[in-house]
């Protein structure tokens, strides 16, 4: 089991590498009309946005999970565990609105 953990970091370390590494070809590459090649760039802002979700999704769900298993623990504690556990979520949620609004810029710009 941890030889596929290890295995799925090491594709999405090399993933996240090939991503910054073509960033920059991206925006030196200049198409036919003078502007840059906005293929690669819409490609990378996706890609952007598609790793910030599926990190986002990840801590939700950790958070959620341990919540819940601390209100099993001690179902009394409910109301003081909620409350932060909603405001931690928000956050969280308010991470992936930024990767989303730096993607479009990214790719408005252009």
């Amino acid at each position: 089991m941890m030889k596929r953990v290890y295995k799925l970091m090491l594709v999405t370390a090399g993933a996240v590498v090939a991503t910054l590494g073509s960033s920059s070809m991206a925006l030196a590459e200049e198409a036919a009309g003078g502007g840059y090649s906005r293929g690669i760039v819409a490609l990378a802002a996706g890609l952007a946005i598609s790793i910030a979700a599926f990190g986002c999704a990840l801590g939700q769900g950790r958070a959620v999970a341990s919540a819940m298993e601390s209100i099993g623990r001690n179902p009394n504690s409910a109301d003081r565990i909620q409350t932060p556990m909603i405001i931690g979520l928000a956050l969280i949620e308010a991470l992936c609105i930024y990767a989303l609004v730096i993607a479009f810029t990214i790719a408005g710009n252009i």
